[in-house]
């Protein structure tokens, strides 16, 4: 039974748990009665230094009515910080990161994919898309979807144990056509590298914050706008910054906001990790996650905001549990949050 916490105006509760550990996913809203969460990476082992991150290719579809999960057709392949979105019920995969080598090594390995597919939940199918032009294969992007187009704009293409990149790049699929599509130069890249971050769209313009360039502690607080019905007056940095620095997040619109929450290299917390929930239009903190995680995904239906998964330590930092050093802590645990 979902598990309520109260609060003035907003509230959030438990829902049942993601039936496996999993973060660096993708979380999209199907349609009103079910969300879906795809890609990702989860431990095999006990987290210590010999636990090996693998990539998965298993879809977990939620149905909000009755509170329970299902298993879709595998992915076309292994994939995490997957780029996802949905147009009309229908999930498109436009690339992300897959692992280097095979077998898996124990410390992340994984380089971009630019591999594209479509998934119909309702014939439990996938059907392969164009891939994403040579040069633009990226993951861990912040999409947006605008009429026919899907845009999907900076991320990053390696992680490869403490290093990753992050890259400047926008481009937008055409679900119409089929055809992924560049933009005027002036839109076409974003000021500065940006991967791990929170984006959407809200009132016609596609809005980043957050997230980090380059390296894990490389955070950034800064807003970037792209004006979708103008795209020839290019990007933007907006004149106030999210209050806390942060990447690893995840972020949502709801109306006319748009709500970030959790990340890592939280240098106040044991785990790295933080638990902030802080909403732009006007910058304001709202009640913290009921827990802390980093490296998951959100996504709205009506006025809640569903977040599964994700990890509860800051990737990489070690913690001593019963004299045993563990450097990740990937969950299962599932809340929305109601506005």
């Amino acid at each position: 039974m979902p598990i309520s916490v109260d609060k003035p105006c907003q509230h959030w509760t438990t829902l049942a748990k993601l039936p496996r550990l999993r973060q660096e996913h993708s979380t999209v809203s199907v349609d009103d009665n079910t969300i879906a969460v795809i890609g990702g990476a989860t431990p095999i082992g006990n987290a210590s230094l010999f636990t090996v991150f693998t990539t998965v290719d298993w879809p977990h579809l939620y149905d909000i009515p009755p509170n329970s999960w299902r298993t879709g057709a595998p992915s076309p392949y292994r994939v995490n910080h997957p780029n996802v979105a949905t147009k009309n019920g229908s999930i498109y995969l436009l690339g992300g990161l897959v692992d280097a080598s095979d077998p898996p090594k124990p410390l992340p390995e994984w380089v971009a994919s630019g591999e594209s597919h479509v998934y119909d939940s309702q014939t439990d199918t996938w059907t392969q898309l164009e891939s994403m032009p040579p040069g633009t294969e990226r993951g861990s992007a912040i999409l947006g979807v605008h009429h026919e187009l899907i845009y999907v704009a900076g991320g990053m293409t390696i992680l490869d144990g403490a290093y990753q990149d992050a890259v400047t790049t926008v481009t937008a699929f055409n679900t119409t056509s089929g055809k992924w599509e560049r933009l005027v130069d002036v839109a076409a890249n974003i000021p500065e590298g940006r991967q791990h971050a929170a984006g959407a769209i809200v009132d016609e313009t596609l809005y980043i914050t957050g997230g980090r360039w380059f390296e894990k502690t490389n955070v950034r607080d800064d807003v970037f706008m792209l004006d979708l019905n103008n795209l020839t007056a290019g990007w933007k940095t907006g004149k106030t910054h999210m209050p806390t620095a942060r990447g690893g997040i995840s972020g949502a619109a709801v109306g006319a906001k748009l709500y970030t929450f959790g990340g890592e290299t939280n240098q106040h917390a044991a785990t790295g990790v933080f638990d902030n929930v802080e909403v732009f239009d006007k910058w304001e903190e709202l009640t913290p996650m009921q827990v802390p995680r980093h490296g998951t995904s959100a996504a709205t239906v009506g006025n809640k905001i569903y977040i599964p998964g994700g990890g509860l330590q800051q990737d990489g930092l070690m913690i001593m549990v019963d004299g045993v050093g563990h450097f990740l802590n990937t969950t299962d645990h599932f809340e929305v949050l109601t506005l």
